[in-house]
């Protein structure tokens, strides 16, 4: 996987190996609880990723499993993995389970209708998203979010190992200036230039595409690189986050990826019109080399 290690990640690969485990021998997860002499609830959040596991909790759950030497090691790293402090800790983001969501994504497919994808966003172009998403904001809190974003684009797409980031933008993107007109021009050459690194494509959908097939204004899918852990759907709301990995459910979110694809420019002709909006802006041709 890309980036540094999740505890994240780590914790829901822990669960998921743990719920797989339960469902082998046919178990509930209350009878487990009774079993372990546990609460119900901690059964469910250890098996979704949403609580850390002791070493007592690994060690029970072996014994309880009848495994053998190599399968408690593995959850006992895991569980280690689980516990260790994230590099976004410090930064106190408001939506640090996503962060580690993303840090360990194998690929990240992006949709938007109002702003540039966080990972491609330019400090000028973030800082001005940032106060219009929440005026209130005060200069430290806006700072410390963009610290964690720009964080994130050298964590993420620059990464060693990078993923295969696909975003898909409603033509409305690019002509709605953020900041200034300033602002709105270095954030069109940054799209240019990173539409030309190998693990990014950048997809514009004109407004001849007509009525876009999708309810929501953003999602995001994030697919990992093992079978065990299932892609999670990411719906940033005003009032709370939505994270969605039933598959039923994931797969309504990649079908409607795929139809917003078929009425998106290619990524050449995508290009093309960024650049030639680019030049509109400047006056005179981008030097894009």
């Amino acid at each position: 996987m890309p980036g540094a290690s999740s505890p994240t990640v780590s914790r829901r690969e822990l669960g998921a190996q743990l719920k797989a485990l339960r469902a082998e021998r046919g178990w509930t997860v209350e009878q487990v609880a009774e079993r372990l002499l546990m609460s119900s609830s901690k059964v469910s959040r250890l098996e979704t990723g949403q609580r850390g596991a002791s070493p007592r909790d690994i060690r029970d759950l072996c014994d309880l499993y009848g495994l053998g030497n190599e399968d408690r090691q593995r959850l006992t790293d895991l569980a280690k993995a689980g516990k260790q402090r994230p590099w976004w800790q410090p930064l106190s983001l408001p939506y640090s389970t996503y962060v580690g969501l993303e840090a360990e994504a194998t690929q990240i497919r992006d949709f938007g209708l109002g702003v540039v994808p966080g990972l491609l966003q330019t400090p000028d172009y973030a800082r001005a998203v940032l106060l219009a998403a929440v005026p209130a904001r005060t200069a430290d809190e806006i700072e410390n979010l963009l610290e964690g974003r720009i964080a994130r684009q050298q964590r993420v797409l620059s990464a060693e190992d990078p993923p295969q980031f696909q975003a898909i933008l409603d033509a409305s993107v690019l002509h709605r200036v953020a900041g200034s007109p300033a602002t709105m021009r270095a954030q069109l050459r940054r799209l240019v230039e990173a539409s030309q690194m190998p693990n990014v494509t950048i997809r514009v959908v004109p407004y001849t595409a007509g009525v876009l097939p999708v309810p929501n204004n953003k999602f995001i899918i994030l697919s990992f690189g093992t079978q065990l852990l299932p892609d999670v759907v990411f719906i940033e709301g005003l009032t709370g986050d939505l994270y969605i990995d039933r598959k039923d459910d994931t797969d309504t979110y990649h079908a409607a990826f795929q139809a917003l694809q078929t009425l998106a420019a290619t990524p050449d002709d995508t290009r093309d019109i960024m650049t030639s909006l680019l030049e509109l802006a400047i006056g005179l041709p981008a030097q894009m080399g």
